[in-house]
């Protein structure tokens, strides 16, 4: 296990200061090297995979999943690590020795290569050279200003270029959802500029001209909601929240906080403000849905459905409990409910043997030399073991649904609320 030794903090103030602007050195540098090893661990992969006759298609396969796990790193990032570091080891030198002499940050470097992106491998290396060839042209500089340059050199040497990756751009707005502070949810439109200042403008007009003591913030989030789902701000939408929570929280006997599956806790009297709102609402439905939990560890462990189709109530089970992308680090939606133990090998279709995960990672985990095994602990607890082609094994548990552990088992444990129209669990 790694670990840090202590030290006494130096004597005085200048020594300080000077010790962390030499820890932040370092970091830049662990960063380089970090690039290095990732581009020459890959380049050996491809090597050996060659060798073994795999067809070029496939390999590599996997590879930016295995960087993320040795980096305690989403998949996602996994692909970015991979594809940055291949650019400074073989394209960009020059932004590579700054970065190992502390010149640059990890972030800022990877603003260089990602504006570079566009470019053919010359005019790569040439914007490589007038940014980082004379480190002192980067001191002072902040992260708008190297994005700036960077952007400004591209588009000198390649016009077109730059334009073509402005179309192509177009082709990736999407809407994104995450969680925010305090039961709220950030909502982010990525779309292409005129769209998006129009958005904008639409939404502080209406905020110009409405006088209600709301502040200016408020008029234009509620405006926004009311545009896109066509109902006033304070009228819930009837779309599906899987929302997690014990009978006891439920009926007001303690206020252990609720789950919302894809976003994490929220506070009892939230979950049951919202449970009553939409199964008293007259243009919103309910209902509640019996789950039973494992009374030591927490587990969910069944599902009572009333579907007729038992692999959809055990697609459902599994989401509920899994909550997100059970990949180590990976907090993805899940997309896929899958077999740990591949059907091909015998893998049973059940919720032991079933786990929730990203469309990514599904497939990285199907190339050659992955393994993953799925289980439960002592306590009940679903667990899954993910060994990598290098023998790296990485773990990951469901987590805990709401309620107290240790307690005896009772009928009903947990209700959750959907779209359905409202019934009470029988």
């Amino acid at each position: 296990m790694f670990e840090l030794k202590a030290v006494d903090p130096p004597a005085d103030e200048v020594a300080m200061i000077d010790r962390i602007a030499e820890l932040e050195r370092e970091k830049c540098a662990a960063a380089a090297e970090q690039a290095e090893l990732t581009a020459a661990f890959a380049a050996r992969r491809h090597a050996r995979e060659e060798a073994e006759g795999v067809p070029a298609r496939r390999r590599g396969r996997g590879l930016a999943g295995e960087i993320a796990l040795a980096r305690r790193d989403s998949p996602n990032r996994g692909g970015r690590h991979l594809g940055f570091a291949r650019a400074l080891v073989h394209e960009m030198p020059h932004t590579l020795a700054a970065l190992k002499a502390g010149a640059l940050s990890e972030w800022r470097a990877t603003l260089i290569v990602r504006e570079s992106a566009c470019l053919d491998v010359e005019d790569r290396r040439e914007l490589d050279r007038r940014m980082c060839a004379d480190q002192n042209l980067l001191e002072g500089k902040g992260d708008k200003r190297i994005e700036a340059d960077a952007k400004a050199i591209a588009y000198e040497l390649d016009p077109q270029a730059f334009v073509d990756r402005a179309v192509k751009a177009e082709s990736e707005r999407t809407v994104t959802i995450r969680p925010a502070p305090d039961n709220m949810t950030y909502v982010t439109a990525l779309l292409p500029m005129p769209r998006g200042v129009s958005v904008y403008a639409a939404l502080k007009r209406e905020a110009d001209v409405t006088f209600d003591g709301r502040c200016r913030g408020q008029v234009m989030a509620d405006t926004l909601y009311e545009r896109i789902t066509g109902q006033p701000a304070e009228v819930p939408v009837p779309i599906a929240v899987d929302m997690v929570i014990t009978d006891e929280t439920l009926l007001g006997d303690n206020d252990i906080p609720a789950r919302v599956s894809g976003y994490g806790p929220i506070p009892a009297s939230i979950a049951r403000r919202l449970i009553v709102a939409a199964a008293t609402g007259t243009r919103t439905r309910a209902t509640l849905r019996r789950l039973f939990r494992h009374p030591k560890s927490g587990a969910l462990v069944a599902m009572e459905s009333r579907s007729r189709r038992f692999p959809r109530g055990l697609a459902k089970l599994i989401a509920v409990r899994d909550d997100t992308c059970r990949t180590p680090y990976c907090d993805a939606p899940i997309r896929h409910t899958d077999h740990a133990t591949r059907h091909a090998d015998n893998g049973r279709t059940d919720a032991l043997n079933g786990i929730g995960e990203c469309e990514a990672c599904n497939y990285a985990k199907e190339a050659p030399g992955w393994t993953v095994t799925a289980g439960v602990d002592e306590n009940g607890t679903h667990t899954a073991q993910f060994v990598t082609p290098t023998g790296a094994k990485h773990h990951s548990q469901a987590p805990p649904l709401p309620g107290r552990q240790s307690r005896p088992i009772r009928r009903i444990d947990i209700v959750f609320v959907d779209d359905e129209r409202f019934r009470p669990a029988a």
